[in-house]
């Protein structure tokens, strides 16, 4: 029993539950690169070369052949999203190198605070 309460544990831990939301984020993300990548940027480019499809380029050698069409549109998926977290990294950065700049400001009372405070006062005048 010890065994699956240590790794329940370890499950539950915040560091885990954060890596898991962000590789399901990731997941996503990827699907939205991959999207802008094969639906707009590729075609744009394929037009710029005289409609070459990346995809479909592939070179024969001997009885093997060799898809690098593919490979580089691999390259091109991942240069975007690198440069994608890139650009979430570095905001992120700045808005918490802005965060540390700035001074907390005191927070104001509520009312309920305001209203026990008022109440101290009037006992200390009647003592």
């Amino acid at each position: 029993m010890g065994f699956i309460k240590e790794f329940k544990e370890f499950a539950m831990k915040g560091n885990v539950m954060d890596m898991a939301v962000g590789v399901i984020i990731g997941g996503a993300f990827g699907k939205i690169v991959s999207s802008l990548v094969d639906d707009v940027i590729m075609p744009l480019v394929g037009m710029l070369t005289g409609g070459v499809d990346f995809t479909k380029l592939s070179a024969k050698i001997g009885e093997a052949e060799v898809m690098y069409g593919s490979f580089i549109q691999n390259i091109i998926d991942f240069l975007i999203i690198a440069f994608c977290i890139f650009l979430m990294i570095k905001g992120m950065n700045k808005l918490s190198r802005k965060k540390e700049e700035e001074p907390e400001a005191p927070a104001e009372p509520s009312n309920e605070e305001k209203l026990l405070g008022e109440i101290r006062d009037l006992l200390k005048k009647q003592a």
